[in-house]
């Protein structure tokens, strides 16, 4: 049987989700809960890696048992109760066993938090940003971007990837308050670093030091020395995967915690 989970988690204490030699992660605090749980070894797959700080409000991952587990409010408590206080499981519902969590995956839906004030309230949640922004710009340069496919310049030089093409659904800034900026983006798929490299480089943007047609160079140059510097990781959260609508039916009918 496999199963989804649809969790989410606070990425400070983590050193991504993928599993490290070095740092403890998500996917191995949530395997050591469900093996000891279910009483074997579980591996879990999860729709995409966060980076190291990244937080997430929707995440999912699958994982494969021989036994049809009884799902309930009580077995999904259960599992909480042996997770860290920054690791929450929400739903669990049985899918088809060609289901999964990264490559049946339709979108990934980011946003960036950026506050002007310091906010012990927030702190280690958002990016503490103290220049004046100009929104609009960044706005423009938002829809510049979405005549692009190729994002190789906002991906670590590392990266081990076959291509650098993502389809962005959407890409754009939002003024909360006075204080308070949130980017979100949209897209099949992201480039390891991409939404942190974006947001510094439209910071340049938005303080004046760099124009529109100064950014289309960079995204054509497909070269990662071309961009800004990444903004740090707590500001960033994944908020939403999407799936096929004949993978997420059981979901709406399972128990929540």
């Amino acid at each position: 049987m496999r199963y989804f989970i649809e969790l989410s988690y606070r990425g400070t204490a983590y050193c991504g989700w993928q599993s490290q030699t070095v740092g403890v992660s998500i996917q191995v605090t949530l395997e050591a809960a469900l093996s000891q749980r279910l009483g074997q070894r579980v591996y879990v797959v999860g729709s995409g890696r966060t980076d190291a700080g990244v937080h997430a409000r929707q995440q999912f991952a699958h994982f494969d048992t021989d036994e049809q587990l009884s799902l309930s409010e009580a077995f999904i408590y259960s599992l909480n109760c042996l997770l860290p206080e920054d690791i929450a499981i929400r739903a669990i519902f049985p899918v088809r066993k060609t289901d999964h969590a990264r490559f049946s995956a339709t979108f990934r839906y980011y946003q960036y938090h950026i506050t002007r004030q310091k906010d012990v309230f927030v702190y280690g949640l958002t990016y503490h940003f103290r220049p004046l922004l100009n929104e609009k710009l960044m706005n423009e340069a938002c829809q510049c971007m979405l005549n692009y496919t190729n994002f190789q310049s906002f991906s670590k030089a590392r990266a081990n990837v076959n291509h650098f093409h993502c389809r962005l659904d959407f890409a754009y800034w939002e003024r909360i308050n006075e204080d308070c900026l949130t980017f979100h983006i949209r897209a099949d798929r992201f480039l390891w670093g991409m939404v942190r490299t974006i947001v510094g480089t439209m910071l340049e943007i938005g303080q004046e030091r760099m124009d529109i047609h100064q950014f289309e160079q960079i995204i054509q140059a497909k070269d990662r020395n071309e961009a800004g510097r990444a903004v740090p990781a707590n500001g960033l959260y994944l908020v939403e995967v999407g799936y096929p609508e004949e993978v997420i039916m059981s979901r709406n009918s399972g128990p929540r915690p």
